[in-house]
């Protein structure tokens, strides 16, 4: 056994680490997290002080007994976790359930997993940071706190099965209130004039007129004032610009970028990322700090001046503004600046090349370029156009990062003189729409979070995540309305008018809140106002920070939240589920007298006739797609209540009805529900219902291979090939066995040696 036993959180990282210790160590992984809060139950002592309570989890047991028996032969044991909050805590965890001796127990940490990072980081060990490690039992303590206080309210007052958090619940508020913006928003109209001169050698030079006009008539005036104008090049600017680069990646900025330049998602980011860290590539990515260290500084310096030239070269230094940054950490940076491609597969090397790109970029020099605005007047107008474009002289730190967009490209203009003449060719007053707020990506929810200083760099992929999992963010492509759009053309000294519809481009991979994410935001805002306050959790993370750097003590910090918390979670049992799934009295029911409202139900959007008091049950109908809670009007309700609607019967008698239900529209006959989705239950007519039941009973039989109808038994083929099932258990059939050639006793045999794995369904995140 060695002298020396290494702990670290992965496997990947242990080989790499191994690489470079002699052979008087020996480097073990913990595979994460070894203690946590139990996943049932608060499992927190708020009487005694919020004292946690952990435990090992099953899946660690055998792990942490491997480890106990190595740190028993080791002379000293090295904790060698992340040098995060969360690194600090796996070594504390690690340090109490292997129980180790603080004597022979040294704690190390480095920002990359090279062979200097780690001979330095073995050279000066020190001993856990307590400060830290509470840091990290506040946040977790006061995240189960509210998940498990305030999600029991969610399911008495909303519905079963729902969730809250901290972090989170800020998130779906972010979301919710920028699409209530976007749906209250009004489109300012104005038009926009454009048009193409020729020049005497007859080069085209395409310009705008600055000013917008209101109204189609004032475009008109203009239009007819062109008719009669001459034009001539009035002034001519030229003026040199810079272009700086960028600050190297933080955990956030990385994200960001990777999601416009590569379309990575940052949890996608982030895995890349852990894999490049752990395989010593890059600098430890969870990080706010943009500090870069003088060995790296001065290695980028030596490799842009020999690759590119001295000229290229400009150092710089970056300050970071977040709140709370750890400054002993780097910005994400390559180890070796030598190496400009690395990475185990195609996704690595691309996350790769932009984190090498970004860092030598900083330290080069800044773009120059030429920018040119050409100024055209009209004789018969004090309106005038403008022609904009910019030349790259030097590319600067540009060679290297190069630019996302093609104006440079594009944008390159004619040479003109000081009152040359123009000829117009044609002039276009086109209708344009201001545009609403941008929905947010979850590249712009990450900037968004950061800005406003909610949750920290390893907080944000997981944040998202989360309520994605939960139901009260969905990413989807957010189609456009259509529009009528206006354009006058002016040509050969005509004007015409064109009418047409456009439909605005689709919004691409947007997150967008569901009604559940709708409704418990509401709930949250008005009777847990705190929970979802941006500055009650900008603050929340503060106290961390002062918690992590001694200045506060966490358990006061706990006390002094959760007794208001608290009785605010007694007094919303005041609150009627009415109120809190926000039920809206539409008006009445001509029929029966009876109140019609809209509310949230169970599963989703829903309109009710009657109340639970009366003596009849209420009648309940599912708000289909398009029509909101918020604006569904009386006669759209009542429209909704046709359902089921009858067709009539097939050729043996059956009752055929159309109807909408959880899943969708669909037709049932007899006990057989058949999807219709594409059709209107509406206005389907029987004889297309029977098509499709039809169609439906052909699909049906043809995955049937064998039914033992009185056994309720069935050999069917499903997505990955044959098998049997009873309606509750499945069962696999052996290769070397004929699906056709199985008897009863057969199936009914395998089915019993069969094991009942739970269903799948959606991934459940721990609060």
């Amino acid at each position: 056994m060695s002298k020396n036993l290494v702990i670290v959180e992965s496997p990947a990282k242990a080989k790499t680490i191994a690489k470079y210790l002699g052979k008087d160590f020996e480097v073990k992984s913990s595979f994460g997290h070894i203690r946590d809060l139990p996943k049932k139950g608060m499992s927190v002592d708020i009487a005694n002080n919020f004292t946690p309570i952990y435990e090992v989890s099953s899946d660690k047991k055998k792990v942490v007994a491997e480890l106990r028996q190595a740190a028993k032969t080791a002379e000293t044991v090295w904790l060698a976790s992340d040098s995060d909050r969360e690194g600090e805590s796996i070594a504390w965890h690690l340090s109490e359930a292997l129980h180790l001796s603080p004597q022979k127990t040294k704690r190390i940490v480095f920002h990359e997993i090279t062979k200097p990072a780690i001979e330095a980081a073995v050279k000066s060990p020190r001993t856990i940071d307590i400060d830290l490690v509470d840091a990290q039992q506040a946040r977790r303590v006061l995240d189960r706190i509210v998940g498990y206080e305030l999600s029991p309210v969610l399911w008495k007052k909303v519905r079963p099965k729902l969730s809250a958090g901290r972090v989170q619940s800020v998130a779906v508020r972010l979301i919710v209130e920028r699409e209530r913006e976007i749906e209250n928003f009004a489109a300012v109209v104005t038009f926009k004039l454009t048009a193409e001169f020729k020049l005497a050698d007859g080069t085209l030079l395409k310009a705008e007129c600055p000013t917008k006009f209101k109204t189609e008539d004032q475009a008109r005036a203009f239009l007819e004032t062109l008719i009669k104008s001459t034009f001539s090049i009035k002034d001519i600017q030229k003026s040199p610009g810079v272009r700086s680069p960028s600050a190297p990646f933080t955990t956030s900025t990385l994200q960001q970028e990777a999601s416009r330049r590569l379309g990575y998602s940052p949890k996608q980011t982030m895995m890349l990322a852990q894999r490049l860290y752990e395989n010593g590539l890059i600098t430890y990515m969870r990080t706010d700090s943009l500090n870069l260290s003088s060995i790296a500084i001065g290695a980028m310096a030596n490799f842009i001046k020999q690759e590119y030239g001295p000229s290229y070269h400009h150092l710089r230094t970056y300050t970071t503004k977040t709140a709370g940054a750890q400054e002993a950490h780097e910005a994400i940076r390559p180890t070796d600046v030598t190496k400009s491609s690395a990475g185990a597969d195609a996704q690595q090397k691309k996350l790769y090349e932009l984190i090498w790109r970004r860092a030598v970029a900083s330290q080069m020099s800044q773009a120059k370029l030429e920018k040119t605005t050409i100024t055209i007047a009209t004789s018969e107008s004090p309106e005038i156009f403008e022609a904009k474009g910019e030349i790259i002289i030097f590319q600067g730190f540009l060679k290297v990062y190069g630019t996302s967009s093609k104006a440079g490209d594009e944008a390159i203009l004619p040479e003109v003189t000081q009152g040359e003449a123009l000829h117009l060719q044609t002039a276009l007053a086109e209708q344009t729409f201001s545009r609403a707020p941008a929905r947010y990506t979850e590249a712009t929810l990450v900037r968004q979070l950061e800005e406003m200083g909610i949750g920290r760099p390893s907080t944000y992929a997981p944040t998202i995540s989360t309520v994605q999992d939960r139901g009260y963010v969905e990413k989807a492509d957010v189609e456009g309305g259509e529009r009528e759009v206006v354009r006058l053309k002016l040509a050969k000294k005509q004007i015409q008018r064109e009418q047409t519809k456009e439909t605005p481009a689709p919004d691409r991979n947007k997150l967008v809140p569901t009604d559940t994410g709708k409704v418990v935001t509401d709930f949250l805002a008005k009777h847990f106002a705190d929970i979802v306050d941006y500055d009650f959790t900008k603050e929340v993370e503060a106290d961390f920070d002062d918690i992590s750097s001694g200045k506060k003590q966490w358990q006061k910090m706990l006390g002094e939240f959760y007794g208001p918390f608290h009785k605010k979670v007694l007094a919303s049992e005041e609150v009627s589920r009415a109120e809190a799934v926000q039920a809206r009295e539409l008006g009445a029911d001509p029929k029966t007298g009876k109140p019609v409202s809209a509310r949230y139900g169970r599963f989703g959007p829903m309109v009710q006739i009657g109340v639970a008091e009366d003596d009849e049950k209420p009648r309940f109908a599912s708000i289909p797609q398009g029509k909101k809670v918020e604006t569904i009007t009386l006669d759209e309700a009542l429209t909704l209540f046709k359902l089921p609607r009858s067709l009539g019967q097939d050729e043996q008698g059956i009752a055929i009805e159309a109807n909408i239900g959880r899943f969708g529209p669909y037709v049932k006959l007899g006990s057989e529900y058949i999807s219709i989705k594409g059709h209107d239950p509406y206005t389907i007519k029987l004889p297309e219902a029977k098509e499709l039941i039809t169609e439906h009973r052909k699909k049906k039989a043809a995955s049937e291979i064998k039914v033992f109808e009185k056994e309720g038994i069935k050999v069917l083929v499903g997505r990955f090939g044959p098998y049997i099932t009873d309606g509750k258990k499945n069962a696999k059939i052996p290769k070397d066995i004929k699906p056709l050639d199985l008897t009863l006793a057969k199936c009914q045999e395998l089915l019993a040696s069969s094991i009942n794995r739970p269903r799948r369904g959606r991934r459940i995140v721990k609060r």
